[in-house]
Parts: structure tokens; sequence; C-alpha cells
């Protein structure tokens, strides 16, 4: 079957005041359907970078990427920003929860602002399945301030995937949170794979977040370095990624 999202020779450059920096140097991967992939590097490695061309927030300087067999480096802003909303879904450090909008309602939110009512039909199914998903059943009436940062970061996870969008894609999402709450992030992120077939492109830094991927990418310099293939398993463990970082000497 053919990948649901291609990247082929995406290069990026920024202007810093006088100076031109390369972001990415001629960058090509495959997802396919149902996968979960880490994009591995340390800070200003250009994973991030490439996330947001891959989920179409940026357009890059030479290249292009192919999702469900469009170029969407060539849409303009207004199919780009339709192509996010209805296929693409993000979650990032930051939760982005609305204060005054309890669980339910900052998870059907992406309804609402389609025009549809969360809590009819189909779309209210929709959220009480994404609600036990990511366990966050018995909470449905509280509002941000009354959830830890955990919780709130589960809210984003079922708000992303509430549309069932193509693709996942995850920008540092446990950055901001302490080992055990990190960890019932990527538990929750790994569940909609396993369970709903969710494809996932993740950004991480950390081995630890990686080791939950299929496949991990390493980036450094805007290049991938290595390609390192784990496989779906429900065994976590970081130690054989840290063994084979180790290795290639990353």
């Amino acid at each position: 079957m053919p990948a649901i999202l291609e990247a082929h020779d995406l290069t990026k450059r920024f202007a810093l005041g006088s100076t031109e920096v390369e972001a990415l140097r001629g960058v090509s991967l495959e997802v396919q359907a149902g996968e979960f992939l880490a994009l591995m590097g340390p800070s200003g490695s250009g994973k991030s970078t490439l996330l947001q061309l891959l989920g179409g927030l940026d357009r890059p300087t030479t290249g292009s990427v192919v999702f469900e067999g469009r170029d969407i480096s060539r849409l303009s802003d207004d199919e780009a920003t339709r192509l996010r909303r209805e296929r693409t879904g993000f979650v990032f450090q930051a939760f982005n929860l609305i204060p005054l909008l309890n669980v339910r309602e900052n998870i059907a939110l992406p309804f609402t602002i389609a025009g549809n009512d969360g809590n009819r039909g189909e779309y209210r199914d929709r959220v009480r399945e994404v609600i036990a998903l990511v366990e966050l059943n018995g909470k449905e009436n509280n509002r941000p301030d009354q959830l830890s940062q955990g919780e709130q970061q589960r809210v984003a996870v079922a708000r992303a995937v509430v549309t069932r969008p193509s693709v996942l894609l995850a920008d540092e999402p446990t950055g901001n949170l302490d080992y055990t709450t990190g960890g019932e992030i990527l538990d929750a992120l790994w569940r909609t794979c396993e369970q709903s077939a969710q494809t996932i492109v993740l950004v991480t830094h950390d081995a630890r977040a990686a080791a939950y991927a299929d496949r991990v990418l390493v980036i450094r310099d805007g290049r991938i370095r290595e390609e390192i293939t784990l496989g779906r398993r429900a065994d976590h463990s970081a130690a054989p990624l840290i063994a084979r970082l180790a290795q290639i000497g990353l």
C-alpha cells in the first residue's frame, strides 16, 4: 500500500539577521497508515521544523510533502487550513485547553468550530469513545483547573483524535510533564495507535518516549542520520533503543 505521508528531499532555510540558517538538508521519509513513528533528536536538530512541514503548518524551501497522495506543500493558505482541520490532529507541549469549558466540551471543540453539536448523535458517541480511550471517565464535567497536568494533556490528546484524523502529529507532548505523568500520555498515544489504528508522528528528544514507536528516525543537523526499527510491542522499555543508539555513537 502507498504511504499515507511522504517527504521528498525537504530543505528549509530561515533568515537570521544577515545570515541564513539551514534547518533541514534534504530529508526524505515515508509513514505508513497505522504506524507509530518517532522523530528523535536534540534541540535544534530540525525535528520540530520537519513536523511543521509534515503537518502543513509551514512550507519547505525546496522539496515536497505528499499527504494521502496530494502535494500539500503547494496548497493555498485556505486549503492548508482546511486540511489541518479535517485530516490532521496536533498535540503540543502546551495543553491549549479553554479554561471555561469542561472536559467534554474541550474535546468536542473541533465539532463546535465546524458548526456541529458535540452533544448529539455520532459526535456525542465519538467524544464518549475518546474519553474512555484516554481513561478520563468520571472527569467529563471537570474544568481544566480541576485536572492534573497529565489529565489536561490527555484531554488535548482526546481532542486531537476525536475527529479521527488520518495522522496525529505530536510535538514533545511530554516536555512539560514529570516522568510518571509523561508515561501516562505516552500510554494514551500508544492506545490510540493500537486500538484505533491511528497513525502517529511523534517528535521527541527523549529515548524513553521514542521507545513507544514502531520505528525511530534519528535527526541531527537537519538530516536523518539513522533509522531504527523497534516493531509494535506492549513492552515499551527504552533499553533496546538506548543500546542501539550507543552502538552507532548517538
